[in-house]
Formats: C-alpha cells, structure tokens, sequence
C-alpha cells in the first residue's frame, strides 16, 4: 500500500525575500539618482510624492459644455480634437475657447490651415485680434512645425489648427493632380503627435485641432463615418467633442442662428458620454443667454412655466427668445446666474456620486 507524505505548508516567500529588502530598496534607489542625473529631477518619482491637483482648464465660455466636460473647460496639457460635419459650428467652439483664454490674460496662436479665418466675426466672438498669433502655413508639415515650436516655446496657453483636413502633405502639393498618395496625411499625423504630446504636457498649453467627417466606402453595417488624417488623432487625444447642427432658430421665416448638440465621445479627465444643447447665433457666436436658460432649468435655477421664464421674483419674459432679450441685457443677472448654476451642478454632481457609493 503506498504511503502519502504529508506536505507542510511552505514558508511565506515575501517574508523568505526579507533579508534581501533592504539590499533590493538600496539598489532602487541608486537606479532612482542614476535616472535623475542623466535626466534631470521630476524624471521618475514615487506618486506618492508627486502634487496631485485639480486639472487645471480653460472655459470654453459655454457653461454647459464645461459642465458636460467635467473640469470646466478644455483641460491644459492635453490635445484635443473636435470634430463634425460642415458648418456645425467646430471653429466658432474653438474661438470662444481663444476668446476666454485671452480674457484671462493668456497668449492664443490660431494655425489657419484652411485660410478661411474671418477675422470680423472672431472680434464679435470676443476674439482680441491684435492679440492674436496666426499662422497661414503653405503645407501640412510646415503647420505642424509651427505649432510644435509654439508649444515647445511654453509662452503660448492655447493652439488651434484648423483643420487636419487642410494639413496636406508637401509631397501632394509638389505632386500632380491624380497622383496617388495613400497615407501619407495618416502618417505625417501619426509622426507629429508622437512629439507633440509630450511636449503639450510639461508646458501645460491647450492643443486643439479641428476635424472634418468622411464617409467610409461601402460600409452597410455600423456607422460610415470616419475623421481624417488617420487614427493617431483619436488616440493621443484626451478629449474628443463632437459637434453637430439639431435643428434651426428662426425668427419669422428668417433663419438667425443653429441650434448645436455636443457630445463628449472620448474624455481621459472625467467621465465621458455627457452631451449638451446651446445656441449659435449668426454672426454672434454661442448665445449665452440662451445657454444659461437651458442649464439654469436642467438644475432648477430658472423656473419655466409653459412658455414663461422667471428667476426668482424676477420675470424673464414669455417665449425663449424673450428671455434670451432680457437676459442680454443684464450682464450683472448673467453673472449671477452663471455662479449660482455652478454651485448647484456641483451640488448636483455630490449627490450623484453619493448614491453611487451608497449602492
């Protein structure tokens, strides 16, 4: 009959690895200085000893976009790429972003691929034109040089190139028409994200490009859209908005505006999949008054009855563009109303992640 070997449990291993810790800490720590004299301090570091802050942003001066964003606005140090069919309002986005930066005493460059800035309606926007950096470059490669050495500069807050539609490659302006060039606007995306990112981090700026839509060939299942220059934008971005036109604001038969839905389809500094309504209001820019009502009803700010709006005692009028009338007219009101509709989506936004603890 064959005997069993009764098996004892062997010792911890970890605590077997004891002996060894202090000579294995030791040599971690000269691999640490090793790594911080050939690449200076801040090059590796325990997390624990890093700052972790808040994520610092710039508003895009549409407050129901920075809510849906979830850090108040375009995050520093990050790209981003917003994208949508023509006309849907991606440059006028973009421009307020500009705009809000330069308020708060930033530097803003604008790399106009596309040669289409009109500079007219960036000053109704709240562009400061004679502020403004920009660039009308011949080629793509040209473009994405100059937009490396502005952020590698560390002086700039915001860079907007518009589009990556426009950043044709010198190899196809040099060429003839009907000359193939298969990827090579995918591949000269892909090179120049590769040194850009890193960049953008350590010196905090905002990079945005603006995106266009095409139409994948012969897709019948899933959605046939696709954005141009390849992937390599939707994978170094840590934001994705996209922006589409849901309907028409008329006045009489007159068409004075679009009505803009944005979603957040990507988003690696808050939660992503939020989206939000406003007004952009022909040669105007995003109705911020018309913002303001949206948001201030969503969080019981502003009560609407029927057709009638009020705050408070304080009767805003009858009909939405009434409302959007008298609130214009009251810069103080807007004010206001922008930090009390702050302070309770906040409130809003606590209550949420408290249930979501609770189950």
């Amino acid at each position: 009959m064959a005997t069993h070997k009764s098996i004892k449990p062997t010792e911890n291993k970890v605590a077997a690895a004891d002996p060894n810790k202090n000579a294995r800490l030791q040599a971690v720590g000269a691999a640490i200085e090793q790594i911080k004299q050939r690449f200076g301090d801040g090059s590796i570091m325990k997390f624990g000893e890093a700052k972790r802050t808040e994520v610092d942003s710039i508003p895009t001066g549409c407050l129901s976009l920075d809510l849906a964003l979830g850090v108040g606005g375009m995050p520093r140090g990050r790209v981003i790429e917003i994208f949508g069919p023509e006309s849907s309002g991606k440059t006028t986005l973009a421009q307020h972003v500009i705009a809000e930066a330069q308020r708060l005493g930033g530097t803003a460059a604008f790399v106009d691929a596309e040669h289409a800035l009109d500079p007219e309606y960036a000053a109704r926007i709240g562009v400061k034109i004679d502020d403004l950096l920009i660039s009308q470059p011949d080629n793509g490669e040209q473009a994405l040089e100059i937009t490396e050495t502005l952020v590698r500069s560390g002086a700039v807050d915001i860079v907007v190139v518009d589009s990556v539609a426009a950043l044709v490659p010198r190899a196809e302006i040099e060429g003839e028409m009907g000359d193939s060039h298969m990827g090579l606007q995918a591949r000269l995306m892909s090179q120049a994200l590769r040194k850009l990112t890193g960049i953008v981090s350590k010196t905090g700026t905002v990079v945005i490009f603006i995106n266009q839509i095409r139409h994948k060939i012969g897709i019948v299942f899933g959605n046939p859209e696709t954005t141009t220059g390849g992937n390599a934008l939707k994978f170094y971005s840590s934001l994705r908005v996209e922006v589409r036109r849901s309907a028409q604001i008329k006045q009489g038969e007159k068409i004075i505006g679009n009505q803009v839905k944005c979603k957040v389809v990507k988003n690696k500094v808050a939660p992503p999949f939020r989206a939000c309504t406003f007004d952009i209001m022909y040669n105007e820019g995003i109705s911020i008054a018309g913002d303001l009502l949206e948001v201030g009803t969503q969080y019981g700010v502003i009560q609407k009855a029927g057709n009638s709006y009020s705050y408070g005692d304080i009767k805003l009028g009858v009909g939405r563009e009434n409302a959007k009338a008298f609130l214009k007219a009251d810069p103080k009101l807007i004010s206001k109303l922008k930090k009390e509709i702050a302070v309770a989506a906040k409130v809003s936004e606590e209550a949420v992640s408290q249930v979501k603890v609770a189950a």
